[in-house]
């Protein structure tokens, strides 16, 4: 990842913890269509860990954009599949919109300059891919974690004074949460 050092080792962690999670929750959630959505939580996790990387550190260019479009176009064209044929939670559509987006880093990245040797990018320098691709992406994902926070925020009831949940708070959801972040700042840095 380009952008600064500090920003790229923070997603890292953030995302390797968020994907080592879901990897490890796979086998716990319940039925088939828990497990693959638990698996695709995993890849994208254990993915943005590995692009956030910063280029200072780890160059993939010329075999990263190519090995990650792939990955992320599978994964991506498998959410849609299972999505169309009618056996979907909303995360499908979630997870192949979010690895398109990743496929989009990637391919917008690899044509971007190399950083300098501080980690940050020339003075001038234009950003990589489609403004207005990016601006939508961005969008998306703002909106993804403000209706992501809903869910883990209690609310209280005006008359009764009662704390409930609008969804069931959970360890996932706090990850889908993190995801969601890690994106928009992987959008912004590019």
């Amino acid at each position: 990842m380009q952008g600064p050092p500090l920003v790229g080792w923070l997603l890292v962690a953030l995302c390797a913890a968020t994907g080592a999670y879901c990897l490890a929750r796979i086998g716990a959630d319940a039925g088939p269509v828990g497990g693959r959505a638990t698996g695709g939580d995993a890849l994208m996790g254990l993915g943005m860990a590995a692009m956030a990387v910063p280029t200072a550190v780890l160059d993939t260019r010329p075999w990263g954009a190519p090995l990650f479009a792939a990955v992320f176009g599978a994964a991506g064209l498998r959410s849609l599949l299972v999505a169309a044929r009618g056996r979907t939670e909303p995360n499908h559509l979630h997870h192949a919109v979010g690895a398109f987006a990743m496929v989009y880093m990637a391919l917008a990245m690899a044509g971007a300059p190399m950083a300098g040797h501080s980690g940050h990018t020339a003075a001038g320098h234009e950003p990589a891919g489609t403004p207005l691709l990016t601006g939508l992406l961005l969008v998306y994902f703002a909106v993804y974690v403000v209706r992501t926070v809903a869910v883990l925020v209690p609310v209280v009831a005006a008359t009764s004074g009662e704390v409930t949940w609008p969804g069931r708070p959970n360890l996932t959801n706090a990850c889908r949460l993190s995801m969601g972040i890690g994106m928009l700042a992987m959008l912004l840095t590019m």
